[in-house]
């Protein structure tokens, strides 16, 4: 699903409210998950799961197209754990569709 394919199904469920609303209301809502995350702060929302950061230390990488070895810096990056409830969610939406699954 995309921004706009979201911003189109709120609109639609919520017909007092106009795009434009929802989209203003859309942005603001990931507007304050990133500024929420830039500060370090754990995201959680219940039933759906949590965003956290995750710091990946220093170290030597290789260019593959070179071969030559590149120091890449340390930085935080975005984690999602989806919630137990997404997951049964999930599972019980995509086995039909897969077929047959194996874990």
């Amino acid at each position: 699903m995309t921004r706009s394919e979201l911003i189109a199904r709120l609109a639609s469920h919520y017909p007092k409210l106009t795009s434009q609303d929802v989209e203003v209301a859309v942005a603001e809502v990931f507007r304050s998950l990133e500024a929420s995350l830039a500060k370090g702060n754990r995201i959680e929302i219940r039933g759906f799961g949590a965003f956290t950061l995750t710091y990946r230390a220093p170290h030597k990488a290789r260019n593959p197209m070179t071969g030559e070895t590149v120091a890449v810096v340390g930085k935080c990056v975005p984690h999602f754990k989806p919630g137990k409830e997404l997951r049964e969610r999930v599972m019980q939406s995509a086995i039909p569709q897969l077929g047959t699954w194996t874990t």
